[in-house]
């Protein structure tokens, strides 16, 4: 292989790194790669590590000992955070968004890459340390966020279904009672989507009640998982006491006011 100047070493570090979040990759990986010495390739991480800070969208943590090496964790400053959160805010502040019924009109925000990246990021630095192993969501809107988030997290997708399709094999079927209509659903998922003692990621666009993430608790149990997070984008401040405890979310919707023209919707506290 020919001399790669250092330039080109950096750019090559940043992506291998960037690409493969939360994997260890040693030294003498990128030795072999890039045709150079450890010391030249730990003072070039050094550079990348730097520049991810100047960029703002993660860090680089090194792995002490014999498998050890480096892993690139994603994920924003609190500072840049609560701007996207804002921003986001924003534009779903926008009353031309209320439909019929006091709903708020979103899919054209939770379908957009390059919003749903940024949130992702913010899920992924977040739950990064807590050792996930799939990203879990429901069959609805909320799949490209959850993609993104496990994009991030560099872990499978399982995605729980309300209908069993001939192609999922044998499956497991549980009956949940939905937070806010109190009316009884049903979740399935084959029996082949989750390997046993995992750990599990939820996430969703919405939360009220908090039915839909209970139901993910107790699928769960039925796999001998664990749900070791749930993320959900947007939650409402009513009702006050959701059906399950320890969640994040990143906006709060306080009203939305079909008669007054009115949407208050803000960054969650405490949440972040």
């Amino acid at each position: 292989m020919d001399k790669i100047n250092r330039n080109e070493r950096i750019a090559l570090l940043l992506k291998r790194l960037t690409d493969s979040p939360g994997e260890i990759l040693t030294l003498g990986s990128f030795t072999e790669m890039l045709n150079s010495a450890k010391s030249t390739i730990s003072e070039d991480i050094d550079i990348v590590q730097n520049l991810l800070s100047k960029l703002d969208i993660g860090s680089i943590e090194t792995i002490p000992g014999a498998q050890g090496g480096v892993r690139f964790m994603p994920g924003f400053s609190k500072g840049k955070s609560l701007k996207i959160l804002d921003n986001l805010c924003a534009d779903l502040s926008n009353v031309q968004r209320i439909l019929p019924g006091g709903y708020l009109y979103m899919i054209d925000i939770i379908y957009n890459p390059k919003i749903v990246n940024d949130i992702a990021r913010i899920f992924a630095g977040h739950f990064f340390r807590r050792g996930i192993d799939y990203v879990v969501t429901v069959e609805t809107k909320g799949i490209p966020l959850a993609f993104a988030v496990a994009k991030y997290l560099n872990v499978p997708l399982v995605i729980v279904r309300h209908n069993s399709e001939a192609t999922d094999g044998a499956s497991v079927n549980t009956n949940y009672v939905s937070g806010s209509s109190k009316k009884i659903q049903t979740m399935i998922l084959s029996i082949r989507a989750l390997k046993k003692n995992s750990r599990l990621l939820f996430i969703d666009d919405f939360m009220k009640g908090g039915g839909t993430a209970k139901g993910i608790i107790e699928l769960a149990k039925e796999f001998e998982c664990e749900v070791a997070g749930i993320g959900v984008l947007i939650e409402t401040v009513e009702p006050l006491k959701k059906l399950v405890e320890n969640y994040m979310s990143l906006l709060t919707l306080n009203v939305v006011d079909d008669d007054e023209k009115i949407i208050d919707i803000k960054p969650s506290k405490g949440r972040m």
